[in-house]
């Protein structure tokens, strides 16, 4: 998932982001991770302060978790890859931040959910990776720019390459059900705003071609004499009667 400020050329602001299909997203991080990624340098500030170690405990001891096996990734229940696209879409501050103990799970979990689904609408324009062309053609049409190339569809990635089990898949499912519910609510959104702006394109079409067509029947219908007078340079008395009056 990724998280952008956009500006354009009058300088005012948007919020864009992009998101993956869940289950992806969670094997594509527990491979960066396995390759000795981290997160240290993030702050996870929310409410003008960072979440005290006991709010947010450490999955792994020493300098990284390197060489993580999927299910030792899974199995750590402080897992920020646990329903991180919801968590870094929604406003945590509702909930207390990183304090679990603030308001109970359940109610906590669906705050966080309608946060990012609220903020998610409000968005001028996001994308999903799964969709690449369709992302760019609204991405072009939102904010009036060209790419130079066409986005390309990848489907072959880390996590395509990483084969796991039914069972697997559910478990990662569960671990991210707020994620899978945003998600199933992204498409639904994406494809409207897709639909739409495809049927303004082609209303802009039609009005673009009845106005060209008029144009040209106005043209046919000029008298011949009335276009050849037109165009027909003025005399040598009429040039003098004009400088005259001037």
């Amino acid at each position: 998932m990724l998280n952008f400020f956009f500006s354009s050329s009058c300088r005012k602001f948007y919020y864009i982001t992009l998101l993956r299909d869940p289950v992806s997203r969670y094997l594509s991080e527990w491979r960066h991770v396995q390759r000795g990624a981290t997160w240290k340098t993030s702050l996870h500030m929310c409410d003008g302060r960072t979440p005290t170690p006991e709010e947010l405990p450490s999955c792994y001891e020493g300098t990284d978790w390197s060489g993580c096996t999927l299910q030792e990734f899974m199995d750590c229940p402080y897992n920020l890859a646990n329903n991180r696209q919801v968590r870094m879409l929604a406003d945590l501050s509702l909930v207390g931040c990183y304090n679990m103990s603030f308001i109970p799970e359940n109610k906590r979990a669906q705050i966080l959910l309608e946060s990012a689904k609220k903020n998610l609408r409000d968005m001028a324009f996001f994308g999903l990776t799964e969709f690449q062309r369709k992302t760019q053609y609204l991405f072009e049409r939102t904010f009036n720019l060209k790419f130079i190339r066409p986005f390309m569809q990848y489907n072959s990635t880390r996590a395509g390459g990483v084969e796991v089990d039914n069972n697997t898949i559910r478990r990662i499912e569960e671990l991210n059900d707020l994620d899978m519910q945003l998600y199933d609510y992204a498409k639904d959104l994406f494809q409207q705003r897709y639909q739409y702006k495809r049927q303004l394109e082609r209303m802009e079409q039609r009005i673009k071609n009845r106005e060209e067509r008029l144009l040209h029947r106005s043209n046919e219908a000029l008298p011949k004499e009335e276009t050849e007078e037109q165009g027909r340079l003025p005399t040598e008395d009429y040039m003098s009667h004009i400088i005259e009056k001037w």
